[in-house]
């Protein structure tokens, strides 16, 4: 790592923008980091609170060209920027269009006039759809289900057209289902440990037997390091962990982690298009010398705890009326992932 390094982390005080952050000062004390940030209801300070005065914060929308065209350039990119949510994108299907398409557009641009070391567009594995049986490998089709996906799988498709027409270079990772602290209590395994912590029901799409891969949030970031170090301009990487659970067993696990009983388990209306079941294979990514670090069970452990001993960061969010049947009010509104 060079000294001083210029970095750009779009989205950096969002949930994984926020730990690729603090991964990347504590790896390299020489980097200077720049966070560009919108700060909507996910994007919070507070996410930065330990390492503010390290970085550079720039309040702003990647939608916004203006915005963008006034950066500087950057030794790398990483594009955490993004509206993520499926229940949202099944309300406002155009809020997700233009964040996740228009905003990766002017990155893009900006990497074009101005060059750029690197731009890591930061993905999901729901741009592949369900699978049955088996694991997606990066050459597979995409099928996306949702609004959500189908913008990140067109955002995915608009960065390798600028690295195939103007050589910008591009690398795209593609995880699976992230947890860990400082998530936002819309996904399932926050609003699991919220509800639990308040004796409220813990709802469940249809039967509650969707499989997920579940990756802690570290594990993540230190892949995502490995692609930008040691990835080919122009691919596409998988990041899973091989932890696939149903949303059931999480359900069960965060119950008997803080000593509630099972009956809080409730079945709910199933989303529309709700994808049954995700898997990633991994192996080009593991060729690159990653592997994961964090064991399944003792990371959701650690989940929890934090929850559990940082009220300070999830009340406001709970007293917020705009949040309320997001957290732990009325348990039919309540979205995840």
């Amino acid at each position: 790592m060079k000294k001083q390094s210029k970095i750009l982390i779009t989205g950096g005080a969002g949930f994984i923008g926020s730990h690729f952050v603090r991964y990347l000062l504590g790896k390299y004390p020489g980097i200077a980091v720049t966070v560009l940030d919108k700060l909507t209801y996910a994007g919070r300070k507070e996410n930065l609170r330990d390492v503010m005065g390290r970085l550079e914060f720039i309040q702003g929308d990647i939608c916004r060209k203006k915005v963008v065209d006034g950066l500087p350039a950057f030794e790398a990119i990483f594009n955490f920027a993004a509206e993520t949510h499926v229940d949202r994108s099944i309300k406002t299907p155009g809020a997700f269009v233009k964040t996740d398409v228009l905003g990766t557009y002017n990155l893009l641009e900006l990497c074009r006039r101005k060059g750029v070391g690197k731009f890591i567009q930061i993905s999901t594995d729901e741009v592949y759809g369900s699978i049955i049986k088996g694991s997606f490998a990066e050459e597979d089709c995409l099928n996306p289900s949702s609004p959500y996906s189908s913008s990140k799988a067109g955002a995915d498709l608009l960065a390798l057209s600028y690295h195939k027409t103007f050589g910008v270079p591009v690398l795209i990772t593609r995880s699976s289902n992230n947890f860990g602290p400082y998530q936002y209590p819309e996904k399932l395994i926050p609003v699991l440990i919220l509800n639990a912590l308040h004796d409220k029901p813990l709802p469940l799409y249809g039967d509650g037997r969707q499989a997920r891969d579940w990756l802690y949030v570290e594990d993540n970031c230190s892949a995502i390091d490995s692609v930008w170090r040691k990835g080919n301009p122009g691919e596409v990487y998988n990041v899973g962990s091989g932890n696939e659970k149903l949303n059931i067993e999480i359900a069960r696990f965060v119950l008997k982690e803080l000593g509630k009983p099972e009956d809080l388990i409730t079945f709910v209306k199933d989303r529309p298009a709700h994808d049954r079941r995700y898997s990633l294979n991994s192996d080009k990514l593991k060729k690159l010398g990653w592997n994961e670090k964090y064991e399944f069970e003792a990371a959701l452990r650690k989940t929890v705890k934090w929850y559990k001993d940082n009220r300070w960061w999830w009340k406001p969010l709970i007293n917020q009326k705009s949040v309320a049947n997001e957290a732990v009010g009325a348990i039919h509104e309540l979205p995840w992932n």
